[in-house]
């Protein structure tokens, strides 16, 4: 049997690799450490509404994009990338 959590994940990492972003990107654009991306998308963690909100618009698509097949994806145009702190990486 599907469990939500997992399936979920399984959905923000589909977008997130349509979306061409890595998990330290979508980490970024979320204000999250890159280890708790890590844990939505192997369905370890159950994000709160809030986060949803953050993850679609991060994503940028609506929120009930997070929910849908993959086929309906319409991604938003890329946005320039900044200088940014690692979240979740340590600098050598």
């Amino acid at each position: 049997m599907p469990h939500p959590q997992t399936d979920f994940g399984n959905r923000i990492r589909a977008l997130r690799k349509a979306a061409a972003m890595n998990q330290e990107d979508l980490a970024h654009r979320c204000g999250l450490f890159r280890t708790y991306m890590s844990r939505i998308e192997t369905g370890k963690t159950n994000p709160t509404l809030t986060m949803i909100y953050s993850l679609a618009e991060s994503l940028g698509v609506h929120v009930t994009a997070l929910f849908d097949a993959p086929a309906d994806v319409e991604l938003a145009p890329k946005t320039p990338r900044k200088a940014r702190l690692s979240r979740g990486r340590v600098s050598k």
